[in-house]
């Protein structure tokens, strides 16, 4: 299994996501933090296994939070650029590629 860094600014976008879950709700907060990690194991396990989306970007949804996880299979590790929010631009985080 590959290990995972996260972008700066995913990092961020991660954690105010999470803490709006639990905002709502402690045990909606901690499904949430679940089904990212699950989603993280699962392309750093296999990283080909999910859909390009743009470039070599590839892209895995989430399937009970309206999240995917967009990361770059990189030799050393897979480079997760976004845990994006599926009502947002769907091209906000193409400026992090350059970053």
């Amino acid at each position: 299994m590959k290990a995972h860094t996260f972008h700066p600014e995913t990092d961020e976008e991660y954690a105010v996501a999470a803490a709006h879950y639990a905002d709502i709700g402690l045990t909606l907060g901690g499904r949430f933090y679940d089904e990212i990690e699950r989603l993280i194991a699962e392309v750093c396990a296999a990283p080909y296994r999910f859909r390009r989306i743009d470039g070599d970007v590839r892209r895995h949804l989430a399937g009970d939070f309206p999240f995917s996880l967009l990361y770059l299979d990189e030799p050393d590790r897979v480079w997760i650029v976004a845990v994006m929010p599926l009502k947002r631009n769907p091209y906000y985080w193409k400026q992090r590629l350059t970053n």
